[in-house]
């Protein structure tokens, strides 16, 4: 079989963000798998061996960056020799979109909810948030797209709700994760290590968050539920520019000395050796990886119902599922059954992720990318979990 050639598009590599993560790990399993790819970005700092073209035009502002970028690759992909062209951005000049961002205005409405009438009036006249859900419409009406990777099948019903897309263009692959790597061994390995470090006994329950973008991820109703279980520790692992505002938060709540704020990390996998619990209390998050490299790690996880994530979870067995993002108390409850129930529940996590290895996600996107060549077989990709 010819090798495919396709033309990945990130506008960023940054070594810390889920999205990323995934690029890398696709790039990974392709290249083994007969599939030549070319990564089109603003900046790509990593070990993969894909070619990387560069494109960097001059912007100022975040809303000029994503348009300018947006203009340049679709102009350096015209009439160019590729198979397909898949975006991780959202851009029209794509035959395969991952809407691993999700869906904008689904945020944008998860959002609103947690803020009074003026932040919301702020939020909807926003000209970044403007330009992005205009972006978002241009790209699901373009008659080149032929398929959508949704990473959950949350997202794929989001975009069949917000912009009526027939169900066929929808694949839902759930993202890989490196089993090896991410391995119930890593608790044997840096427990002790990790929290001697922090000044944690080994019989204090240690709950662990993994990601950036603390507002929207849940810190502060982490925080307030933290609260609540007055034996929990909690390690934020993450770079966000609200930090100061969340150690005031966790000063003023009375948690600061049971908080401790870790930072951005290249490997994440000592935090989550040293832990009990992984927890993720987001507004809206599409699929994070940290959560899956969590399960990977025998750890459960508690997240809420805007999280795609939430669909691999067996409330009880291999983490919980809080139905209102904003609650405390529930999330609190949650927490507490978390703990209780953290050794039993390691088996079944680490079970669950074993059904999402590297090469099942390779697979999976190199199936779809003959079905879309061929432009036959229409039906959609069903996860196998």
């Amino acid at each position: 079989m010819p090798e495919l050639k396709l033309a990945l598009v990130r506008q960023r590599y940054n070594p810390y963000g889920g999205a990323e993560r995934f690029v890398s790990r696709a790039l990974q399993a392709l290249s083994s798998d007969g599939v030549a790819v070319t990564v089109f970005a603003r900046q790509w700092q990593s070990g993969d061996s894909a070619k990387v073209e560069r494109c960097d035009p001059f912007y100022l502002g975040r809303l000029w960056r994503d348009w300018s970028f947006a203009r340049a690759v679709c102009a350096r992909l015209s009439g160019s020799s590729f198979d397909l062209v898949q975006s991780h951005e959202r851009i029209a000049c794509c035959d395969i979109y991952r809407a691993g961002d999700g869906v904008h205005a689904q945020w944008l409405q998860n959002r609103a909810r947690s803020l009074g009438v003026a932040a919301r009036l702020a939020l909807a006249l926003n000209p970044y948030h403007r330009y992005t859900l205009a972006a978002e419409r241009r790209l699901f009406a373009s008659s080149r797209l032929r398929a959508v990777i949704c990473n959950s099948r949350m997202v794929a019903a989001e975009i069949r709700r917000w912009f009526a897309l027939e169900e066929d263009r929808l694949h839902v692959i759930y993202n890989g994760v490196d089993l090896d790597d991410f391995h119930p061994r890593v608790r044997g390995q840096y427990r002790g290590v990790i929290r001697d470090k922090l000044g944690i006994g080994e019989a204090d329950p240690l709950l662990v968050f993994v990601g950036s973008g603390f507002e929207r991820k849940g810190v502060p109703q982490l925080l307030r539920a933290l609260a609540q279980v007055q034996a929990a520790r909690l390690a934020v692992v993450g770079k966000d520019k609200g930090e100061l505002r969340m150690r005031e938060l966790a000063r003023k709540l009375g948690v600061r000395a049971r908080v401790h704020f870790i930072g951005p990390q290249e490997d994440v996998r000592p935090w989550y050796g040293a832990s009990d619990c992984f927890v993720l209390p987001t507004l809206y998050d599409p699929f994070p990886n940290a959560a899956l490299e969590a399960l990977a790690c025998g750890l459960p996880v508690i997240t809420t119902s805007a999280c795609g994530a939430a669909e691999l979870l067996d409330h009880g067995r291999n983490g919980y599922v809080c139905q209102d993002p904003l609650s405390a108390e529930e999330l609190a409850s949650c927490i507490r059954a978390g703990i209780s129930g953290a050794a039993a529940s390691r088996p079944a996590a680490r079970a669950t992720a074993e059904r999402c290895g590297l090469a099942r996600m390779a697979a999976e996107l190199r199936r779809l990318y003959l079905v879309t060549l061929s432009g036959t077989g229409n039906a959609p990709l069903r996860p196998r979990i």
